[in-house]
């Protein structure tokens, strides 16, 4: 057997939205990761941006289990001594809705250059609304 390697032309790149609403964070993540990577297709390669474009919507509205809201906490550091910074979820979702599930989805993906450009295939938005109905997205379900 023949180990067809991937031609980064003949890669069909198609659109796909899921909709956060009462969603549970996890769940989205690892959905919208699966799809990013290109693991949804035969022509999966790890080292190859085989992936879709993903439109994450209503990120306004998603859910978290237990009491992940104020216990889970998520830290920055400057660089400068005493520079480190923690939030809470809830604090990091006030101020921007769409924050934790870009914060989610790329701790799932490859760490480097080739997870930096799938993170560009990624569209959050906190509402319903998006720009990208000439793409024609298509609606992911969520098992």
């Amino acid at each position: 057997m023949k180990t067809e390697f991937v031609n980064p032309q003949k890669i069909k790149r198609h659109w796909y939205v899921i909709d956060a609403q009462n969603r549970v964070l996890g769940k989205i993540a690892t959905a919208a990761a699966h799809i990013l990577r290109g693991k949804n297709k035969a022509i999966y390669n790890p080292g190859h941006d085989t992936g879709d474009f993903v439109i994450v919507i209503n990120s306004k509205d998603l859910v978290l289990t237990g009491n992940k809201w104020d216990d889970k906490m998520y830290h920055h550091h400057s660089g400068y001594v005493g520079g480190l910074k923690s939030r809470t979820a809830s604090e990091v979702h006030q101020r921007d809705a769409t924050e934790l599930v870009k914060m989610a989805i790329q701790g799932m993906l490859p760490k480097g250059p080739l997870g930096r450009k799938m993170l560009k295939k990624l569209k959050v938005y906190a509402h319903a609304e998006h720009g990208h109905e000439a793409q024609e997205p298509q609606p992911f379900a969520l098992a």
